[in-house]
């Protein structure tokens, strides 16, 4: 892969927000992933990890935000723009009652009109996104039992999806089907079989075969090994890796386990409360992680090393600590390619750890 190909962003997370009512699953949020690139998102459960991938693959539609994939806009909200409106209209008003400011007014108009022009092509976007972009990104799901139909047969599984393409050659289905069986270590006999039949690995290999069928560039990988042994983890990393080189995938991995995360991504975002809160390359991230929930997270992380575990000490993180009254707190670059999501105060510390 040439330079060039490799430095390509694929996707861009703008100031992504998605709220349940009040539950603000995932709460402001930006990244961007390059072609060829796995990308890790890690944090604990309920942070947001899942959210965010379902939402760039449109199982959610988005609150506010935008996302782009091969440099077009796939997902968009418009609370943003509509909080907006209302601010500039609740301004206008207070004008007016004091007897008006007609330039402020008048710029105060454009902004609405801006704003409205912009929920407009937001909407436009959102449901006019070519198919065929979106078939472009395939999801693995965490849970292999949950995730298979057990009513239909592995072949149907898989093949569905070419199906719902337009797919209409019977033997060109059943030879797609067979070539991705044995591309994930499966044979094609398992293919008049049912999902009961098969191990949790076996599972999430269909699952794999399922997504990698349409031809994907980007994989979201939620949580993948979570549910299964630890001997069948390896096996299924090792085969995303294969997966990654042969067919020149990218892959946003999302996962707790910051040990697998380490050894699989070249990129590794942390998730606490639906905010981004830090965001560096691997060997960055466990050499000098500055947020004091990365550092919670990286000291819960076990070793086979009995003198080791002996000296661990587990770091609490207290949310507490900081102090955001005045001083508000943005996604700053404390490092090289190394983002902080910090205030001044905490900007200029975390400088100096690094430095």
């Amino acid at each position: 892969m040439t330079e060039a190909k490799k430095d390509q962003t694929l996707l861009q997370v703008k100031d992504l927000c998605l709220y349940f009512k009040l539950n603000r699953a995932v709460d402001n949020i930006s990244f961007d992933i390059k072609k060829g690139e796995v990308f890790g998102l890690v944090g604990e459960s309920g942070c947001g990890k899942t959210t965010t991938g379902r939402s760039i693959i449109r199982l959610y539609d988005i609150t506010s935000g935008s996302i782009y994939f091969k440099g077009e806009r796939i997902a968009a909200g418009t609370l943003l723009y509509k909080e907006k409106i209302a601010a500039a209209k609740a301004e206008i008003a207070e004008l007016k009652k004091r007897g008006g400011n007609g330039e402020k007014i008048k710029e105060l108009i454009s902004t609405i009109k801006d704003q409205e022009r912009e929920i407009k092509a937001a909407n436009y976007d959102q449901k006019n996104c070519p198919r065929s972009l979106i078939t472009q990104i395939q999801m693995i799901f965490q849970d292999p039992i949950a995730s298979l139909d057990p009513r239909m047969t592995v072949r149907d599984i898989i093949a569905e999806g070419l199906i719902i393409a337009g797919e209409r050659d019977r033997k060109l289905i059943n030879k797609k089907v067979y070539e991705v069986l044995d591309t994930v270590g499966l044979v094609r006999e398992h293919a008049s079989r049912y999902p009961h039949e098969f191990s949790g690995g076996q599972r999430q290999r269909i699952g794999i075969a399922r997504a990698i069928i349409m031809q994907p560039e980007l994989i979201i990988a939620d949580e993948p090994i979570s549910a299964l042994d630890v001997s069948v983890q390896a096996q299924v990393i090792n085969l995303l890796n294969d997966l990654r080189k042969k067919l020149g995938l990218t892959i946003l991995f999302i996962a707790h386990d910051l040990s697998v995360v380490k050894y699989f991504s070249d990129r590794i975002g942390v998730m606490y409360f639906g905010k981004l809160i830090e965001l560096a390359p691997s060997r960055e991230l466990f050499a000098n992680p500055c947020h004091p929930y990365t550092k919670s997270l990286l000291s819960a992380i076990p070793l086979p090393d009995p003198e080791y575990e002996k000296k661990r000490r587990r770091i609490v993180y207290d949310p507490a600590a900081h102090d955001y009254k005045t001083d508000k707190p943005s996604f700053r670059e404390v490092f090289c390619d190394h983002f902080v999501y910090c205030n001044e105060e905490e900007f200029k510390n975390y400088r100096k750890q690094i430095y």
